[in-house]
């Protein structure tokens, strides 16, 4: 396995493969893996000759600089991870290589709408750090294909939306939710919890299922009420709710009469972690 670290390194690397014909595909991650990374790789491995993991902490999408520096850094632990998993290269690039001229001074990619809402109203400027760098390494790695997790389900939809405006030859493919027994979407951040506060995070999870029921049935309640229903649910279970969200899933906007696709979405702080989750629903016709 390769582990590359400055933009020349990847060039020619990409260039070798080009050779071959390989098709290539890209996992971007800002490292400390889990095990939710790991199936998308495994995913990714079986769409293309050659997989690329991209290994960066990007500050650009930081809307806090404590969260940044304290982002936990285990890029020995995550390559041999990888390799294991046979991974052609890691691409884990200084801040430099990424943004040569500051990140302040770079070109930002900004997708409307959608990055404005749920996530980007409660993190301003999260997801043009998102769309920018995301935008940089399909440039730069040229993947055929790029893997993505619908736990991020708000990223997921952005990342589409870009690559069709943009014209982008990159097919995106997202990768399902990985989850702990108790139900908790595995993330980075879960290592922020406490014993007693790890014991509570399940609640999200068991909260947007309890909605869903909701939402099914004949008729559904209203989805403003269920809502509200379940913020106070999270508070009730210890949490406190950035929000929970009935959107339509293909855009995230409110659901009209006769929307039958939907997504139910919450974020919420539990001691110094933010938990985000989402469960789709399908209505009956």
């Amino acid at each position: 396995m390769q582990i590359l670290h400055d933009v020349p390194q990847l060039r020619r690397a990409r260039a070798a493969w080009r050779q071959d014909h390989a098709r290539v595909a890209l996992v971007p991650t800002m490292g400390n893996l889990h095990d939710g990374h790991l199936a998308l790789v495994r995913q990714a491995r079986g769409l293309a000759d050659r997989l690329v993991v991209s290994i960066f902490v990007n500050p650009l999408q930081f809307d806090r600089p404590e969260d940044l520096a304290a982002y936990p850094r285990t890029l020995e632990e995550d390559c041999r991870r990888l390799e294991a998993e046979g991974v052609d290269a890691v691409f884990a690039p200084a801040d430099a290589q990424v943004y040569p001229r500051g990140r302040e001074n770079i070109t930002r990619v900004e997708v409307p709408v959608i990055s404005e809402l749920l996530e980007g109203a409660h993190r301003p400027g999260h997801f043009t750090g998102v769309a920018t760098v995301v935008c940089k390494l399909f440039h730069l790695v040229e993947p055929d294909v790029a893997v993505f997790g619908e736990k991020d389900f708000q990223q997921l939809l952005l990342i589409r939306r870009m690559v069709a405006d943009l014209d982008l030859p990159v097919r995106v493919e997202a990768g399902a939710t990985v989850r702990e027994a108790d139900g908790l979407a595995l993330s980075s951040r879960n290592a922020y919890l406490t014993p007693e506060e790890r014991a509570r995070a399940p609640a999200l999870y068991r909260v947007l299922r309890e909605l869903a029921g909701r939402l099914r049935a004949a008729p559904g309640p209203d989805p403003a009420a269920l809502e509200q229903e379940g913020m106070k649910a999270l508070e009730i279970s210890g949490l406190r709710p950035d929000y929970v969200a009935v959107r339509r899933r293909e855009d995230l906007l409110p659901p009209q009469e006769g929307d039958r696709h939907l997504v139910l979405l919450g974020a919420a702080w539990l001691g110094r972690a933010r938990l985000i989750d989402n469960l789709s629903v399908d209505l009956p016709a």
